[in-house]
Order: structure tokens, then C-alpha cells, then sequence
């Protein structure tokens, strides 16, 4: 069954969108399955860069279809708006299919997002307050309203009327806000049906017809490995699955109908938001300032600047185990560019004197570690131009190798450039 998945070993921002990009030219579907529209991918085409929120990244191919699966929630007000950008830029968003089965991210959820971040004060969580952990909260209560709800104003007005029995004495009583009217909501979100409903589609059904077919699919997540509800550093963590055994609740196919996974690997180490970061470069340092500066790490959607760090290849081995990754890509080889050395963390020395090989279940324990580095030489030349593996210097290759070799997967792309064609290819694509 020919599903390919790419996958982010860190804490997101690694660059999955680019990769996404990349490989979609040679699939039929492109199908993302978990998160909302709190991640973003940005990818550059001839110079025109998009950034994206909800649509698939491989919608800039005129033969790809693009899926929404059921597993993402969706704010349909900022997808029309996503859809009318593309089509303004000239990009054909007629194919595009959004599950049925997808919740919808309403209001009163992001007054919620916005209420418990405030409650939560110095231990605010640091989420983009769009909404999208309320949404999943519903969908688990079961009271969340669906795309599908849309098509019958009937029942979609008395599943909201219903919701907001509970919600509005809540926003009242406990957290002071103001209550949603019904009417308001109703109205707002069935004036967009018309423009959503071309698109609405039994997405399940699509993609194992392609995949029946032997055609190839690739399945897009959002966030990353150690931001996953069950398997990163929670709470600091989003309120979905992304890693790549999520794929198949999230687009509804089995763990078989997929052949390849390829985790994305930045060349260093970035997140946005609180939580522990053993590699972690303080704002000031004057390598932390670099890597910020020089690749850019500011958040696609939100503009908050990202937590920068040497890379730690202690959670990229992990997450390649976790996720099972096939192969790995190289992201942003080229920020590295100007430095006389790097660092590596290959290990972790816990407050106790105890030395981690692996990253530690315990929060407690994770939260006090110090990181073992390796140190490695700089290559101090422009890399941007480079096509093949041999055209880059030999301490970017070692840089490149040390990372295979330690976490015992193949690496089979690196980026060094923003551009979609500013990839050296190190393995023959399958």
C-alpha cells in the first residue's frame, strides 16, 4: 500500500512543509490528518513564498488532490480565507476535499482557549489560543459540532443550542466573559456553507480508493513528535496526535497501508512556548541570537519568536524509533553556515548524577538535566548553491553522517536553502 508519511522529531518548525512540497510531486493525494490552524508551513516557490495553515502543502501541484482528514479540527472562516489567498496567488483550490467527520473549531472554544490560559497565569501553557484544545476536548465529550452539521441547518442549530446550555454558564459564572448568542453563531457559520460545501467529502473513502489503485499518498501532520498529547513533554504539548501511528485514526486507514516515513530533522533545535528544552541557548547568547536571525525562527502564524538550541540527537533517535522513520531530511543545513564549531547533544547528566542515553519518562527528571555535547567542526562557507552531496564541504558531510550514525536511520534529503529546489537528494527516492 503506498502511503508515505513525513513526520517533525522535534517540537515542530522543522521544516515538514518544505519536505511535504518537495515529495508531492510525485503523489496523487495529499492528505493531512491531525492539528488546526495553530501550525503553519511556509514554502518558497520561484521566489513567492505561501504560507499555509490548514491546506496541504501539496495544493501548489496542479495534479495533486489535497484532503483535509477528519482527524483536524477546522476553523472554516480561516479556511476560505486560506483558499481565497491561493487562488489570488493564481493556485487552483477547486480540488481540495475537507472531511465531513472534521470538527469545527467554534467561538466559544476560543474564548475558552483564551479564559483557561489566563486562569492558568505564570503556568499558562503558551498555546496560540485559536481554539483547538477546547475543540479536541468536545470531540472527546462528545458534544463537538461537525462539517458534516453544517449541511443541515436544523440540526445544526439544535446541536449549538444544546453546547451552549453547558458553555455559556461556564464563560459567565467562572470565568466572567460574556455569553454566545446562538442565533449570531448560527447564522455567521451557515453563510459560509456555499463556499464550503463544494469541498466537503467522504475523505476515507478518497483516499483508499487511492490507495486501492496503487497510487502513491502522502500523509502531512502538524506540530511534532515531542509535542504529541500522549508522547511529548506534557502539558506543554498541543491537543492532538501527531506523530505517525496517528495517521491512521486520522485519515482513516490501517497501520499496513503505510510504506515510508520520513522524520524531518532541523539542523538544530527550536520550540516555541514554555516547557523543558535540555539543549536550550538563552535569548542573549550570541549563538542563540544567530540561529534566530539567521534562520528565521519566528512562528509562521503567530510571529513569536522560537527557543533556539544546539541539536539534540538524543530526542531525534527517539522520536525515529517512535515514529518508526524510514529515512530522515536534513532542514536548514545552511544556518549553521557561519559558525567555527558545533555542538551535538548526545547525551543527558540528570541532577542526581545519572547519565541518560534516551530521553527520560519523567518530567521531573527531564526538566532538571543537563545536556553532553559533542563538539564538531564548522565548515564556514556559503552551502546554498550545493546540488549534490559532493558539492558540499567535508565537515558539512561528517555533520550529516554523525547524525545517521547515531540515530541509526538513513537520511535521504538535506535542505540548504529556503527553496523548493534547494535540495540535495543523498538516497534515490522509492
Amino acid at each position: 500500500m503506498p502511503g508515505s508519511v513525513i513526520i517533525g522529531t522535534q517540537w515542530g518548525d522543522e521544516g515538514k512543509g518544505r519536505f511535504t512540497d518537495y515529495l508531492a510531486k510525485d503523489v496523487t493525494h495529499c492528505v493531512r490528518y491531525q492539528g488546526g490552524h495553530n501550525a503553519g508551513h511556509t514554502i518558497v516557490v520561484d521566489g513567492e513564498v505561501f504560507k499555509l495553515q490548514l491546506v496541504p502543502s501539496g495544493v501548489l501541484y496542479p495534479g495533486v488532490t489535497p484532503v483535509i482528514g477528519n482527524g483536524v479540527v477546522v476553523d472554516p472562516a480561516v479556511l476560505i480565507k486560506e483558499l481565497d489567498m491561493l487562488e489570488s496567488k493564481g493556485v487552483s483550490t477547486k480540488p481540495l476535499r475537507l472531511s465531513g467527520n472534521a470538527h469545527l473549531i467554534m467561538p466559544y472554544h476560543q474564548e475558552l482557549d483564551r479564559a483557561y490560559e489566563r486562569k492558568l497565569g505564570k503556568n499558562k501553557l503558551g498555546t496560540t489560543m485559536r481554539g483547538i484544545g477546547p475543540t479536541y476536548a468536545d470531540k472527546a465529550l462528545r458534544v463537538g459540532l461537525r462539517v458534516q452539521d453544517l449541511l443541515d441547518p436544523k440540526i445544526f442549530r439544535q446541536k449549538l443550542d444544546l453546547v451552549l446550555r453547558e458553555k455559556n454558564p461556564l464563560l459567565s459564572r467562572v470565568y466572567n466573559r460574556l455569553p454566545f448568542n446562538a442565533n449570531d453563531i448560527a447564522d455567521h457559520f451557515l453563510a459560509m456553507v456555499p463556499r464550503l460545501e463544494p469541498h466537503i467529502d467522504d475523505t476515507v473513502h478518497i483516499v483508499h480508493k487511492a490507495l486501492d489503485a496503487g497510487e502513491w499518498v502522502l500523509f502531512e501532520g502538524a506540530q511534532a513528535t515531542y509535542l504529541d498529547l500522549d508522547h511529548g513533554t506534557y502539558p506543554y504539548v498541543t491537543s492532538s496526535n501527531p506523530i505517525s501511528g496517528a495517521v491512521c485514526a486520522g485519515a482513516g486507514v490501517g497501520p499496513r497501508s503505510i510504506e515510508r516515513i520520513v522524520g524531518v530533522v532541523k539542523a538544530y533545535t527550536t520550540r516555541v512556548g514554555a516547557g523543558p528544552f535540555p539543549a536550550e541557548l538563552h535569548h542573549g547568547n550570541v549563538v542563540a541570537d544567530a540561529l534566530v536571525d539567521r534562520g528565521r525562527e519566528y512562528g509562521t502564524n503567530t510571529g513569536r519568536r522560537r527557543r533556539p538550541g544546539w541539536l539534540d540527537l538524543v530526542m531525534v533517535k527517539h522520536a525515529a524509533k517512535l515514529n518508526t522513520c524510514t529515512e530522515l531530511a536534513i532542514t536548514k543545513l545552511d544556518v549553521l553556515s557561519e559558525f567555527d564549531e558545533l555542538k551535538v547533544c548526545v547525551g543527558y547528566l540528570g541532577a542526581d548524577g545519572t547519565t541518560y542515553d534516551h530521553v527520560p519518562y519523567h518530567q521531573t527528571v527531564l526538566h532538571h538535566v543537563m545536556p553532553v555535547y559533542e563538539t564538531l567542526p564548522g565548515w564556514k562557507v556559503d552551502i546554498e548553491h550545493a546540488d549534490r552531496l559532493e558539492d558540499l564541504p567535508q565537515e558539512a558531510r561528517d555533520y550529516v553522517s554523525f547524525i545517521e550514525k547515531f540515530c541509526g536511520v538513513p537520511i535521504s534529503f538535506v535542505s540548504v536553502g529556503p527553496g523548493r529546489t534547494q535540495t540535495v537528494v543523498l538516497k534515490q527516492e522509492v
